[in-house]
């Protein structure tokens, strides 16, 4: 069983590394991490917590993160939001830049890939027959390695596709056996997979059209979500859009975002 020292050690290290708040999540904590434990053969969380701290790029650093990042995603969730980007979205994109033909489009929270492959899709199939003139490829990172790898692998079962419009399934997919299908080589061309930490200082050098943010900040605090939210608005495009988790809301008092509608704001 895990103390409430090591529990709170735990959360602690976690908050301020990835800013992700598991107080109220004692069950989760311990469910995820007690096998781990007994099966590396740790005395105590405290002893596996000495090797994270004392090592924070080593594997049991990664471990801890990988395993206490939730991610559960599928393709098309929350399609109502792809059906806005295509039809509002990318129409003001394409006049914006009709002269650098550069979209900059970065998926915050990726996890196992479902979502950036989608909106690689969706840029593929707005443009058409324009589309190798333009560049936009997709930004997707994550904390998270484990599904990282996954999204790279790019192999995903039957009922994660079927969400999807069956035109884009034909297109961008490949069929394995009868329960897998595995992304296609050109698609795959159009998503820059990276590892990346929310907390840390954002990497871009120039300003972003389009940012996903999705089921992400429910697990940060209000002061952690306004300091991200800053920190992504500074980076953004003026116009650009912003995409947030349906269960989730900004407040309009401490964000420079303008509503758009639920879920949906702009710089």
């Amino acid at each position: 069983m895990i103390t409430e020292q090591e529990f709170d050690r735990i959360v602690g290290y976690v908050k301020r590394k990835a800013g992700i708040n598991l107080a109220e999540k004692h069950v989760l904590v311990q469910g995820r991490l007690e096998n781990y434990i007994q099966r590396n053969g740790y005395s105590s969380y405290h002893e596996f917590m000495d090797l994270v701290e004392r090592f924070p790029t080593g594997k049991e650093a990664k471990d801890l993160m990988n395993m206490l990042t939730t991610n559960h995603t599928y393709f098309w969730r929350e399609h109502e939001q792809f059906t806005y980007l295509k039809q509002e979205v990318f129409p003001y994109l394409r006049k914006k830049t009709e002269s650098t033909k550069d979209w900059r489009i970065w998926c915050a929270a990726s996890s196992s890939g479902e979502e950036p492959y989608t909106l690689a899709m969706l840029c593929m199939d707005f443009l058409g027959l324009e589309h190798p003139k333009w560049d936009t490829k997709v930004l997707a990172t994550d904390i998270d390695t484990n599904v990282l790898e996954q999204a790279i692998r790019g192999v995903y079962t039957k009922d994660s596709v079927e969400q999807l419009p069956h035109q884009y399934v034909r297109r961008f997919f490949r069929q394995i056996n009868d329960i897998e299908y595995r992304v296609t080589d050109e698609l795959k061309k159009e998503v820059l997979f990276r590892q990346f930490n929310l907390m840390h200082q954002l990497p871009f050098r120039k300003p972003l059209h389009v940012v996903f943010l999705r089921n992400v900040m429910i697990y940060f605090d209000e002061p952690t979500k306004e300091k991200l939210l800053h920190n992504i608005y500074e980076k953004m495009e003026p116009g650009g859009y912003l995409f947030i988790g349906s269960t989730e809301s900004i407040s309009q008092n401490k964000t420079k975002f303008q509503y758009i509608q639920p879920a949906i704001y702009r710089k």
